[in-house]
């Protein structure tokens, strides 16, 4: 049986850390990191055990998406999308659909990504229409990872007219109904983040993914909001290490990271998932702060790794958030906003 986070441990130490200053210069992933996410079976993850998957448990699952997040934030911020694709084709009744891409997903072979973002606001930013044998999109897909890195792209919108959510799975590749802006993150530049502009995108029934009520939509969207804490979760562990190597006693902050996980554990079961959100960033920028100031004038230099890392804690405050996270740390930092 595959110990799935002491390998993903190796996979980052030996593989995405060593580079990680480089790729935030550069400014792109080496293709050999998904490649060897590939050969480990890091792209099945997300597969049920009755398709293919290792049925990981929540606490392996911890340990993976930080321990890659800890490694190269860039890598892992888009890996992480492609989980959304194969979670929403195990679930779909949409057979054909599943079959023409189950294999190539979860051997990592085809690569996928998400756009959730323009079907959350109210109003929303990506509506969707419907036509004579499938759908009409037609808005904004504000963040979408992977650009360019990706094959296939799974966008969700909101149905014009009775507010369900649409999701369907597209190539993702420029065409007539969609243009492309580059994004110039802060940190994780690499994950070739942008937006995307859709006018009259025509996806036909065969590519539906499914079509959901808004409240299966939000109960869908507590597992991401919970998993994505793992990516300040990573950075700020990868923060104690260096801390640690270092000579700087880490206890507080190690305990720190324990109450926060308790927190985000907790909000999969009825707590405050977005306060723990809030939280786990807040602790992630308060650990950068501590390694920039260990590290002294250094740290002041493009392209250290403390400076990278404190620009990485900066992003979680920030990526996949949600109103509810923006005031609790506006609350956090001694502001207020209106939840």
């Amino acid at each position: 049986m595959t110990n799935w986070p002491t390998l993903a441990r190796e996979i980052a130490e030996d593989l995405l850390f060593p580079v990680a200053d480089s790729v935030d210069a550069d400014g792109a992933i080496p293709p050999g990191h998904f490649e060897a996410l590939a050969a480990d079976g890091f792209y099945g993850l997300a597969a049920p055990p009755e398709r293919g998957g290792p049925a990981l448990g929540p606490g392996d699952l911890v340990a993976v998406v930080e321990a890659l997040c800890g490694g190269c934030l860039a890598t892992a911020f888009t890996w992480m999308q492609h989980h959304g694709v194969v979670g929403s084709l195990a679930a779909t009744t949409n057979h054909v659909l599943r079959e023409r891409y189950w294999d190539g997903l979860v051997d990592g072979s085809i690569r996928g990504g998400v756009a959730f973002a323009g079907a959350i606001p109210q109003p929303p930013l990506l509506y969707a229409r419907r036509v004579d044998g499938g759908y009409e999109l037609d808005g904004v897909a504000p963040f979408v990872t992977g650009w360019g890195i990706v094959d296939i792209l799974q966008l969700s919108a909101r149905d014009e007219f009775d507010d369900s959510i649409v999701h369907v799975i597209t190539t993702a590749a420029p065409t007539a109904a969609i243009t492309v802006e580059e994004l110039p993150l802060i940190a994780a530049r690499g994950s070739n983040t942008v937006r995307l502009r859709i006018d009259g995108l025509r996806v036909p029934d065969e590519q539906v993914a499914g079509v959901v009520e808004p409240d299966v939509f939000r109960a869908g969207q507590v597992f991401g909001t919970w998993l994505n804490g793992c990516m300040a979760t990573g950075v700020a562990a990868r923060c104690r290490t260096e801390l640690a190597d270092r000579g700087v006693d880490v206890t507080p902050f190690a305990l720190a990271a324990e109450g926060v996980r308790d927190e985000l554990d907790a909000g999969l079961s009825g707590g405050d998932l977005y306060d723990a959100r809030a939280g786990a960033a807040a602790l992630a920028v308060r650990t950068a702060a501590a390694l920039v100031s260990g590290t002294g004038s250094a740290a002041a230099v493009l392209g250290n790794t403390a400076e990278r890392l404190m620009r990485e804690a900066t992003l979680t405050l920030v990526a996949a958030s949600r109103p509810q996270i923006r005031a609790s740390l506006l609350d956090r930092f001694g502001a207020h906003a209106d939840r």
